[in-house]
């Protein structure tokens, strides 16, 4: 690993840590290793069980890595989060990088310290087979690089989400892209899509939400003509068609699974009833 210039700029490393959460990253986690190479004072990686090359990157990177049992999405991520040291916490998955323009945004921000603001959001964008997904799934909000102490992980698995912790916290914006490459092909991308399909149906069902027969129609269809037509998915080619597809058939796997679910739950009640 060569520095660059940016690495040789004075005041790095930043009074910043990076939490990874990860298993069996290999193909991807270099890049995201190498985008914060030499701007953080402490990377820290929760690992659930790697049994490829993706422990040996990390220790190549100087990283503290923390074996650890997969805990779920939400406490998984919280874990890594805890263990931050350093004021300022940039929160990174192990398939996403942080682009030049988005690594001085972080610089300025950190550097700047501004009271005003207690995290930013970076903007995601998908990076497939060598080309940038512009219009699908765009744009990507997502509140990664926080103060410590002052946010904390939320939502529902698998779709965690940062939040700030206090309602009177205020989160900006910063320039530049997250790049995300959570897949290499349709076929591995619709074979995520499923297992996502399974735990988002199980946590509705802990919510209490069972859904319906009609939501198999028009929650699907209203997933792809979001992203085809209001994000206008269409304008990234066929990798557009393909992205706004198959989001309405995870839509519509994930409501297929929650009735499945929700009518097992109810004989299941019904039968302890009889005992």
């Amino acid at each position: 690993m060569h520095p660059t210039d940016a690495d040789k700029q004075p005041g790095l490393p930043l009074p910043l840590s990076v939490a990874i959460v990860c298993k069996n990253n290999e193909s991807t986690i270099g890049r995201t290793l190498e985008s914060v190479a030499g701007l953080a004072s402490q990377i820290v990686a929760v690992d659930s069980g790697s049994a490829d090359g993706t422990i040996a990157l990390l220790e190549s990177h100087g990283a503290e890595v923390i074996r650890s049992e997969w805990l779920g999405h939400i406490r998984t991520k919280q874990k890594a989060l805890e263990l931050c040291a350093q004021p300022w916490i940039l929160c990174l998955d192990s398939d996403e990088s942080i682009e030049p323009a988005l690594r001085e945004s972080v610089i300025a921000a950190v550097r700047a310290d501004d009271p005003a603001f207690a995290g930013y959001e970076i903007n995601r964008k998908v990076w497939w087979s060598g080309v940038w997904l512009n219009h699908a799934w765009q744009p990507e909000w997502r509140l990664r690089l926080v103060r410590r102490g002052r946010a904390h992980w939320g939502g529902y698995d698998p779709h965690d989400a940062l939040l700030l912790s206090a309602p009177s916290d205020r989160a900006g914006r910063i320039r530049g892209d997250m790049r995300h490459e959570s897949f290499h092909s349709i076929t591995h991308h619709l074979e995520g899509q499923i297992r996502h399909a399974r735990r988002a149906a199980e946590s509705y069902l802990a919510m209490g939400r069972t859904g319906g027969p009609l939501s198999l129609i028009f929650s699907p269809v209203s997933a792809w003509f979001k992203q085809l037509v209001l994000k206008q998915a269409f304008r990234d080619g066929w990798r557009g068609w393909a992205a706004a597809s198959s989001t309405a058939c995870a839509t519509l796997m994930k409501h297929i699974i929650l009735l499945e679910l929700a009518d097992e739950a109810k004989r299941e009640r019904r039968d302890n009833a009889k005992r």
